[in-house]
């Protein structure tokens, strides 16, 4: 099976043998990109996978099998340390312990119903997007469903590609800001096309990916004012093909991945480019760690894009992951389009 089919499996009650494949065909398309060095060259860390959520209980009291989450774009770390996971379906927004305890969920209706989807390569032109939306019946529940992260004071942000909006939320899930126009694509100060993330500077400014349909980053007050915005399509320096993920450091500087160009580009406060480095094939999410490295899917580096090591991926392969929350003991849980939540205990003396 080739990534590409994969790709069009990615539904209900995934096996995990069908686990295995989604990361061996992983493994092939970080083989086939010219990163740090090759993957098997990568030292693996002391991590271990993990069966992860809890199973529910069926009403005669067996275990019920795994957790039906559709698809799984993103997870977060919320302020009280559970773990927040957005999947595409009824109830979107999970909370669990860390250990998988489910506690409870909401966002229904928060959600377009949109999907984001490729446009076919003969159909593409190399100064537009590559990227549509299908709505209607076409689409599914909660389909704009596209990424979650929690800033500083606790509060969970989340980005709704297909209806090109941010929302911000309360640590309770109360919507007490939004950025963008419901259901309006575009490319001025107030409007995003098929947004992919949001990311956070220490004094609050906001950043968000405006990658689907624009070829952009958006920079924000703390309030919702626009700043400044800076890249272009196009394979130089400074810009994107798709900027799939943004993260800050502690110095303000900006790293966006490029997934199409298969890079991270680094930039300051202001938009300026700065430099850039390469990934493991085309990297989906980007978490920025408390000790200032980050993780571009499984793979762990420092802020000069050196690799440091990788996770213990199923027969020494892959790199995937849609979405990456981390938590403060350093476990990592990489949320899948195959509808999973992996997760990775850290252990003793790492």
């Amino acid at each position: 099976m080739n990534f590409l089919k994969w790709e069009m499996r990615k539904s209900v009650g995934v096996s995990r043998a069908g686990v295995m494949l989604f990361w061996l065909a992983g493994a092939g398309l970080c083989q086939q990109a010219s990163g740090p060095r090759p993957v098997s060259a990568v030292p693996i860390l002391g991590y271990k996978f993990v069966n992860w959520p809890t199973e529910v209980t069926s009403e005669a009291g067996f275990p019920a099998g795994p957790w039906n989450l559709i698809q799984a774009p993103a997870a977060a770390v919320a302020r009280n340390g559970h773990i927040l996971v957005l999947h595409r379906g009824a109830h979107p927004i999970l909370e669990f312990e860390a250990g998988g305890k489910f506690v409870r969920s909401w966002g229904d209706g928060m959600f377009s119903e949109g999907k984001v989807v490729t446009i076919p390569p003969a159909n593409r032109t190399p100064t537009r997007s590559g990227y549509s939306a299908v709505y209607g019946p076409a689409g599914c529940d909660s389909c704009g469903a596209h990424s979650l992260r929690v800033d500083t004071q606790g509060n969970i942000w989340a980005v709704d590609a297909a209806n090109h909006m941010v929302f911000k939320m309360d640590p309770q899930g109360k919507t007490i800001l939004r950025l963008g126009k419901k259901g309006v694509s575009g490319a001025s100060k107030g409007n995003f096309y098929l947004p992919t993330d949001v990311a956070f500077a220490a004094n609050g400014d906001i950043y968000v990916s405006d990658g689907y349909g624009n070829a952009r980053v958006v920079k924000f007050t703390r309030d919702g004012k626009y700043l400044l915005e800076f890249g272009k399509r196009g394979t130089g320096p400074g810009e994107f093909g798709l900027p799939r993920n943004v993260v800050v450091d502690s110095q303000g500087k900006v790293y966006v991945t490029d997934r199409e160009n298969q890079r991270v580009e680094v930039f300051d406060p202001d938009g300026k480019f700065l430099h850039q480095w390469k990934t493991f094939g085309g990297v989906s999410t980007l978490f920025i760690t408390k000790d200032q490295h980050i993780w571009a899917g499984g793979f762990l580096h420092n802020l000069d894009g050196k690799v440091l090591g990788r996770l213990p991926f199923p027969e020494g392969g892959g790199g995937g992951g849609h979405g990456t929350a981390v938590t403060e003991s350093g476990d990592v849980f990489l949320a899948q389009l195959n509808g999973q939540v992996h997760k990775f205990v850290k252990t003793a003396g790492q």
